[in-house]
């Protein structure tokens, strides 16, 4: 298989469907604490937590952004109890590109310094490992994050022994994992002398982007997968739930998503009496922020490339917010097409601004979707681009835990002749982060879900639309091309 040549640890199996990176991970014998962390951490998703790596490069607020909603936020973890009727959950929802993922990232980051943050679990469903984009791994990779916790020494004590006296924990359902290594131990240690130096929250970002678990091996057709991802997000919130009205419970929890049916249905008829809502509106002033973030980011751009200071002129900057309908990755993905150095800043504005004058009275969406269209259309085979896209980040290709597969090797598996990708990719460089050609082991990465909502959306993307069923076809040719050797 001389296709795969420097694509370390990985092997197909015979499965024509999925692609299996294998990883093999020797553990020592140490202490029973030792190997109680080991039992706990090989069932974690690290690249979830508020700091990992893998989200190096996730969406943050810019400075001086924001700052009214993460305000009200932190206000309400450190005063909640002092309101008429106290919540325990507290709902950030809004439509997509609103700036959700960036508000969640700021405010655990500020949590974080403050002491104030228990835990944190960022689902992402184009993320490079399938533990980020399912429930399998959410449960213990809050309690891991608890183990870790300076203040909370005595509650992983008990975590660490629950693992060591039921390793197989993990494969119960999710309210018996929350209820036996979080609730149990925290019911054990209530009653400590510093619980009051506890931490406050508990953050659950992109639980909209939670996918279906898959536990045969034929894939779920769509509308079973729907129904079965839908199923999945309300079991981890009535898991929440179940923590958030138990009186040993001491964190507040705030979960951010899109207002998606499943969702929107539990909030309002579940758990209405336990749940304070922030819609992202114009109450949160978006317009002023987005002013902000492209007058810091276009005077970067000036001294970079020596433009003048009128550059660009007031009137195209409030184009571009207005052209946003109040979604953050409007602007962050113009400013990163500027960024992207196929023309000059100022041609590659005007490119954009000649965008403006669709009419978004009906559909918000419209300048985003013009945007996106601009941007694919720069690529020498839009269509292909489109489908590749869509084929990547998507659950065609999965990946084991902490391992997942490299743009080399994923490159290698959909080129028919050396070179293709870089080909197809070429101007694409503002909707995915694409690694260098000397880096055989970075993955590809989406900077917004919302180019894949648009992709699957024919009433959106018209010619660019994306068949699940023609990908998947598209996947199995060449899957067959590459063991014919061809």
């Amino acid at each position: 298989m001389s296709y795969f040549h420097g694509a370390n640890g990985v092997t197909i199996e015979g499965d024509v469907t999925t692609i299996n990176a294998k990883n093999y991970i020797h553990h020592t014998a140490g202490s029973s604490s030792n190997n109680s962390i080991e039992k706990l951490r090989d069932h974690i998703a690290a690249g979830a937590m508020h700091d990992s790596a893998e989200r190096c490069d996730a969406p943050k607020c810019h400075p001086e952004t924001r700052v009214a909603v993460q305000d009200e936020i932190v206000s309400w973890i450190l005063h909640g109890d002092d309101a008429e009727e106290p919540k325990k959950v507290l709902w950030v929802t809004g439509p997509a590109g609103g700036g959700k993922t960036a508000i969640m990232g700021s405010t655990a980051d500020t949590c974080h310094k403050k002491g104030l943050l228990a835990c944190a679990f960022f689902f992402s469903s184009f993320a490079g490992t399938v533990d980020r984009r399912t429930k399998r791994c959410f449960v213990a990779t809050l309690a891991y994050q608890l183990v870790q916790h300076d203040a909370l020494r005595d509650v992983g004590e008990r975590i660490l022994s629950r693992v060591e006296r039921n390793p197989a924990i993990f494969e119960r359902q999710l309210e018996v994992q929350l209820d036996q290594l979080l609730l149990q131990p925290l019911r054990e240690s209530m009653k400590a002398p510093d619980s009051s130096t506890w931490p406050k929250v508990i953050v659950v970002d992109g639980l909209d982007e939670c996918e279906a678990e898959q536990y045969g091996d034929a894939p779920l057709s769509p509308q079973a997968a729907a129904l079965a991802k839908e199923a999945d997000q309300t079991e981890i919130l009535r898991a929440l739930l179940k923590a958030a009205n138990d009186p040993s419970f001491p964190f507040r929890i705030i979960i951010a998503s899109r207002p998606e049916h499943a969702i929107q249905s539990f909030f309002t008829d579940v758990a209405s009496h336990t749940t304070r809502r922030i819609f992202l509106d114009e109450k949160y002033n978006p317009d002023a922020d987005m002013t902000l973030f492209l007058e810091s980011k276009f005077a970067d751009i000036r001294r970079r490339y020596q433009l003048p200071a009128s550059w660009p002129p007031e009137n195209d900057k409030q184009t571009l917010v207005r052209n946003a309908s109040g979604q953050f990755i409007y602007v962050a993905t113009v400013i990163r097409f500027i960024e992207g150095l196929s023309a000059p800043p100022p041609q590659i504005l005007n490119q954009v601004l000649r965008l403006a004058g669709i009419d978004a009275s009906n559909n918000p969406f419209a300048p985003l979707d013009a945007l996106y269209t601009h941007i694919l259309n720069s690529s020498p085979n839009p269509l292909l681009a489109a489908q590749w896209v869509y084929l990547i980040f998507t659950t065609l290709f999965l990946a084991p835990p902490d391992n997942p597969l490299s743009a080399r090797f994923i490159q290698l598996f959909l080129e028919s002749s050396p070179g293709e990708a870089s080909y197809v990719f070429r101007g694409l460089n503002s909707l995915v982060y694409i690694p260098p050609t000397d880096d055989h082991t970075s993955p590809y990465s989406l900077f917004h879900k919302s180019l894949t909502d648009f992709l699957n959306d024919r009433s959106r993307s018209g010619s660019l639309y994306v068949d699940y069923l023609h990908v998947r076809e598209l996947y199995h040719i060449r899957y067959l091309q590459i063991w014919k050797g061809g």
